[in-house]
C-alpha cells in the first residue's frame, strides 16, 4: 500500500540523513517529506524541472536563470562537501530552515516575518544552539550600539554608529535604528531615507554574546515581530536605498536586502552564518533574501555558509548596483 512516505524516516534529521543530493534529471517521486532536496545539474543542461521538489538548483552552466545556482565544475564537489557537513552538524536547523523558506514562499511579507521568528524562537531552544553557546559566548561581552540621525531637506541618512563592534548589530543598535525607521515611517512629509554603516564594513551581524539571552523565548518572539526593523524598511518602498560596503554579515543584509534599492562598495562581502550556530537567520532574512533572489539561492546561501562577493550578488539580483 502506498504512503507517501508518511512511515519513511530515513531523512529524519534526527533518526538519520536530512540531506537528499539527487540529479536533477532523476527526482525522487515522490518527493520524502523531511528531506532537504539540493538537485544537481552536473551537465550544465539546465533540465526543465519543478522547483517546488527542491530546496536547491544546482548547475554547472553559468549565468544560469532563477532559481538555479552557477557552481564551475572545478568546485561543485567541494562547496557540495561543505553544505552536506553544515547539515550535518545541524540537521535540525538546516531542516527547519529549508521548511521555513518553503511555508514563507507565498505568504505576506508580516506573515513570513512571523514564521521565521516562531522557528527562530524554536531553535534558540534546541540542542545545537545550547552547544554551540557553550563554546563560543561564556567569555564575549555584550556590545553597545548607536544610530546617527541626519536630515537635509527631505532626505534622511541613518548611519550605524558603532565601528569598535564592526556595527555589530546588538539590542541596542536595533532598538536605536527601529526608532529612527519608525519616525521616519510616520512622517507625514514622507522623507527618502540612506541608510549605511559607519567604519570598515556595514555590519557584522547579530551580536553573538546576546544569541540566546532571552529567558522568555515566547516573549522573544514578540519583541522580534513587534520591533523588526526589516518590517519598517519594507514599509518604506522605494523611499529607501541602502549602501553597503566590507562586510555584510546576518542581520546585516538582512535588514539591507529589505530595502528598495542596494548599493555596494566593490569590497562588499554577503554571508550567512547563522547555521553554524544551530539557528536560522532570524532578522528578516529568509523573507527579505528570497524577495530578491528567490527561496533556493536562499537557501544554498545559508546551507553552504559561502561568503559572495559583489560581483556574484549583482548577478544573483541581491544588489542593484557596485559603486565605484
Amino acid at each position: 500500500m502506498a504512503h507517501d512516505g508518511l512511515l519513511d524516516s530515513s531523512f529524519s534529521p534526527l533518526l538519520g540523513e536530512p540531506l537528499l543530493l539527487c540529479n536533477a534529471d532523476a527526482l525522487p517521486a515522490p518527493k520524502p517529506r523531511a528531506a532537504i532536496v539540493i538537485a544537481v545539474d552536473r551537465g550544465g543542461a539546465v533540465p526543465e524541472i519543478d522547483p517546488s521538489q527542491c530546496d536547491v538548483l544546482i548547475t554547472t552552466r553559468m549565468e544560469a536563470p532563477l532559481p538555479w545556482v552557477s557552481i564551475p565544475m572545478a568546485r561543485l564537489n567541494s562547496q557540495l562537501k561543505q553544505a552536506r557537513e553544515n547539515i550535518g552538524r545541524s540537521p535540525v536547523a538546516a531542516t527547519v530552515l529549508t521548511q521555513v523558506l518553503r511555508l514563507s514562499e507565498n505568504l505576506s511579507f508580516e506573515d513570513a516575518l512571523a514564521v521565521e521568528s516562531f522557528a527562530y524562537s524554536a531553535l534558540l531552544g534546541g540542542g545545537e544552539f545550547q552547544d554551540w553557546r557553550k563554546s563560543k559566548c561564556s567569555l564575549i561581552k555584550p556590545a553597545g550600539g548607536s544610530v546617527h540621525y541626519d536630515r537635509i531637506d527631505d532626505s534622511v541618512t541613518l548611519v550605524l554608529a558603532s565601528p569598535s563592534t564592526r556595527n555589530a548589530m546588538s539590542a541596542a543598535m536595533r532598538d536605536a535604528l527601529y526608532e529612527a525607521l519608525a519616525n521616519v515611517v510616520e512622517d507625514p512629509s514622507q522623507p527618502t531615507l540612506s541608510l549605511r554603516g559607519e567604519g570598515r564594513c556595514f555590519s557584522s551581524g547579530g551580536d553573538i554574546a546576546e544569541f540566546g539571552s532571552a529567558s522568555d523565548l515566547a516573549a522573544a518572539h514578540v519583541v522580534r515581530t513587534s520591533r523588526s526593523c526589516a518590517a519598517l524598511l519594507h514599509r518604506l518602498k522605494d523611499r529607501v536605498e541602502v549602501r553597503i560596503h566590507g562586510a555584510c554579515i546576518g542581520s546585516g543584509i538582512e535588514m539591507a536586502a529589505a530595502c528598495a534599492r542596494i548599493f555596494a562598495a566593490p569590497n562588499t562581502f554577503v554571508h550567512l552564518p547563522e547555521l553554524k550556530m544551530g539557528l536560522i537567520p532570524g532578522a528578516g532574512g529568509t523573507v527579505t533574501l528570497p524577495r530578491r533572489i528567490g527561496r533556493h539561492r536562499t537557501a544554498w546561501l545559508a546551507l553552504s555558509g559561502l561568503r559572495i562577493g559583489a560581483t556574484q550578488g549583482r548577478a544573483w539580483g541581491l544588489l542593484d548596483m557596485i559603486m565605484k
